[in-house]
């Protein structure tokens, strides 16, 4: 559907993006995740047409449109600010790029309301000012405007960054169902490790303008190809020496000259040992509740460790407490020690 060949792009002598190469399929809902600054948005505008790359070319559906002007990509846009014309009605902001296009009036009326009802906006709201909607309403019209011309494709840039945290995760799920029900391939741009994970079909991490890995989000989350992704997806333990070496006293396979990772969830606390796992003793030292789970933060040979456990509402451990930290040492992650996070 959308292939990206060896991009480059530059401002001035700064590189932003160094040979980047991407497929995303049909009907897919694509990431592009990582901090600021990373290439990710670069690459987004890349491909909308606002920035042309000096190396490289864009294909969508086996044509060439790397020199090919943004009104004429067939590629709707939903920008972080939404870019919507407050003083205008839903209706004419929905409306606005079928009139560009010179559609007639009683098809852009149809095609309007058609795209309004299938994003959950009533007859009334059409005929209000965008000013007077809410951001959850807004970030809806936003995306109508993209979907009534009916692109090949639809980029999404942090469209979520700008509401509140209970109302970022409700309209994630109602953005994922959209998605699905249009069927229209995505390319969503976020900084938020949990928005790509939740929403993704594949993910591209991005750090100083290179790709580090595309994978699933289980591909990412559970098997990162490197130590940034490690980091950067999650939460995680860094295993020091002392408990390296107890783990290799124990008879694990590890190496002592990498740099060794395991994620929360992949250690037990107080729990029976199967074949191949290994129990290290350690103290609690606090723990944080957040109702179906608790964090603990355990000493373990000198170094604290994260460990999250479901909470069963029987077996809490307080600070002070000697527990035993269960560890598989086939959850570890290994990196090359010269590859620094």
């Amino acid at each position: 559907m959308i292939k990206l060949n060896d991009i480059v792009v530059k401002f001035g002598d700064f590189t932003a993006l160094h040979d980047i190469n991407v497929h995303v399929k049909e009907g897919e809902f694509f990431t592009f995740l990582g901090p600021s600054g990373c290439g990710k948005t670069t690459t987004l505008r890349t491909i909308t047409g606002f920035i042309e790359p000096v190396a490289g070319s864009v294909f969508v559906k086996g044509r060439d449109i790397t020199h090919v002007p943004i009104e004429d990509r067939n590629i709707g846009i939903v920008f972080q600010s939404y870019a919507l014309f407050p003083t205008m009605t839903v209706y004419d902001n929905i409306a606005f790029g079928l009139k560009v296009k010179k559609v007639k009036k009683a098809e852009i009326d149809k095609r309007v309301r058609e795209i309004a009802k299938k994003v959950d906006l009533s007859d009334e709201q059409l005929q209000k000012a965008v000013s007077q909607l809410s951001g959850g309403q807004q970030q809806r019209v936003a995306i109508a405007r993209a979907l009534v011309t009916n692109p090949a494709i639809i980029c999404m840039d942090e469209p979520l960054s700008n509401l509140d945290a209970k109302l970022r995760v409700q309209l994630r799920n109602e953005l994922k169902k959209m998605q699905k029900d249009f069927g229209i391939t995505t390319i969503y741009v976020t900084h938020d490790q949990e928005e790509a994970l939740t929403l993704s079909d594949r993910i591209a991490v991005f750090n100083k303008g290179y790709i580090e890995q595309i994978g699933t989000p289980n591909e990412v989350y559970n098997f990162s190809q490197t130590e940034f992704v490690c980091n950067f997806i999650g939460d995680i333990n860094r295993l020091g020496e002392g408990v390296l070496k107890e783990l290799k006293a124990a008879g694990a396979d590890v190496d002592l000259n990498k740099h060794n990772y395991i994620r929360l969830e992949r250690l037990h606390v107080n729990q029976t040992p199967a074949e191949g796992e290994v129990s290290l003793k350690g103290v609690v030292e606090m723990r944080e509740y957040y109702g179906l789970y608790i964090k603990y933060y355990i000493t373990l040979d000198g170094q604290t460790i994260k460990v999250i456990e479901k909470n069963d509402g029987v077996n809490i451990y307080e600070p002070g407490q000697e527990v035993t930290v269960l560890l598989n040492p086939r959850d570890i992650m290994a990196y090359e020690a010269k590859e620094e996070a």
